[in-house]
Order: C-alpha cells, then structure tokens, then sequence
C-alpha cells in the first residue's frame, strides 16, 4: 500500500476541518450567526458585532454562508490559508489521478476533462479564499462562479471515468459511492441557487452549501482507493510529459526485449 493514499485522506480532514472552526471562530466574534438561527430582521439597531445578550437581531448580512463566516479578521486570514492550501492539493490530486489513470489503462477525453475541471476549481477556489466577500464582490462572485459549476462537473467526469475503467468489484462499489456522492451534490448545488425567495429558504440555501462542500472534500477523499496503488511509475508518467504513448511504448519494448540480458533465438528478429 502506497503512502500517497495520505493526500486525498488529508484534503476533507484538512478542509472541512478547517471551515467550521473559521465558522467557530465567527460565531464566537459575532460576524455571523448560528447556523440554528431561523429568524432574520430587515435592519437591527445595533450591528451584530454590537449586540449583547441571550437573543441577537440578525439580517441577512449575518447568514452563516461559508464566505461570510471568512469576510472579518482574524477568521479571513484562517479562510484563506484554508482555500490556497486546500487548492494546491486540488491541483496535485487532480494531476496525480490524471497520472495514474495513464499508467494503469490508458489516457482518454474523460481523463483529461477531469484534469481540466479539477485545476479550474482550484482556480474559483483561491479567488473564493482571497477576495473576500464583503470588500472584493465582484471577484468573489467569479471565483464562486467558476469553483461551484467546475466542480459538480468534476466529480461527474471523475464517477464516468471510474466506471469506465472498472473491472473489479471494489472498482464498481467505488463507482456506485461516487455517482451516489455526485447526485447528492447536484441536488444541494440546485437547492442552493433556487432557495432564495425568503428569509428561511436562503438560510437553508447556507446550509446546503455547507453540504455541498462537504460532499466535494469527501468525493476527494474516496481517491485514497487507487492512490493506494500509486508507485514511481506514477511519477515517470508525469516526467515524460504525461503522454501515454512514450510511457507505453517503452513498456511494450521492455516485455518484448525480455531485459538487456535477454537473448533473441535463432532465426528471429524483431522488425
């Protein structure tokens, strides 16, 4: 068993980890309130930061999203060491199942789709993590623009791409978890863009982004099942520029040449 099976592992313990104690660290400030929280006001006397006592008066500047809890210092500074952190290992699990996708079957439109979705996601992710919400809209907005449809449609090139090249049992299981993780997705990414006619619906519209994060990190950390596998071939594949045909034409010659030691009979040759 390969220790790169760490990577994916640590990516949801890392991220998910690391949001809800930026949420915790907001709430304790007052920047937001509780996710329990139901009841939202037009306008309240005092800010929130303010307000003191056992009920808070909270609008909808103060819905827990997941980019509000990361707007104020010091949580801001947590977010965003959490979002290029976590966009960097994106970047590395994508080009890693991209490898090992190569050595172990062969490169395809799917695979390399997958590559593409993945590196864009982390791109939305560190303007998401950056540019606060509250101080950069616009840029934020983009960047939440390009994370959330790029990585619904990673994790659904990623679920094809399984069951494309399943052949074992554990290999159609695994199928069968992420395309039930990605349909949990798509209904939390739909729910969080269509809940916003009232109070309730957009705090519940807070929740499910939550969700829908947290699907994402956990469909990251299902790629611990092939990276268990992985070997320094992994990594030959990526020093010769990720091309398949160079990695398994030398491959083929290696079988068919027996080694430098092997000797060719009589009467034989290879053409």
């Amino acid at each position: 068993m390969s220790l790169w099976l760490i990577l994916p592992v640590s990516l949801p313990v890392f991220t998910i980890t690391g949001i809800w104690v930026v949420y915790a660290m907001s709430l304790y400030n007052q920047h937001v309130c509780p996710v329990q929280n139901w009841l939202y006001n037009e306008s309240c006397e005092e800010p929130l930061p303010l307000q003191r006592g056992p009920v808070l008066c909270c609008t909808l500047d103060n819905i827990p999203l997941i980019s509000k809890c990361g707007t104020l210092p010091p949580e801001s500074c947590f977010f965003s060491l959490i979002c290029s952190t976590g966009s960097f290992m994106v970047m590395l699990i994508g080009l890693l199942r991209y490898a090992h996708v190569i050595e172990k079957h062969q490169n395809c439109v799917l695979n390399t789709a997958g590559l593409s979705t993945g590196w864009i996601c982390a791109a939305g992710l560190i303007m998401v993590g950056n540019f606060q919400v509250d101080f950069a809209k616009v840029l934020h907005y983009v960047g939440a623009g390009v994370a959330f449809p790029s990585s619904m449609l990673f994790v659904c090139l990623q679920s094809a791409l399984t069951y494309r090249l399943a052949k074992t049992q554990d290999e159609y299981r695994m199928g069968h978890l992420r395309v039930g993780m990605a349909l949990l997705a798509l209904v939390a990414l739909v729910l969080i863009f269509f809940c916003q006619e009232s109070f309730a619906l957009q705090h519940t519209s807070a929740i499910f982004e939550w969700v829908y994060c947290m699907l994402i990190m956990f469909f990251y950390g299902t790629f611990a099942f092939e990276f268990g596998e992985m070997s320094g071939d992994t990594l030959m594949v990526l020093s010769r520029g990720g091309g398949l045909q160079s990695f398994s034409t030398s491959n083929h010659k290696a079988d068919v040449g027996g080694g430098p030691g092997h000797h060719q009979p009589d009467g034989l040759s290879i053409l």
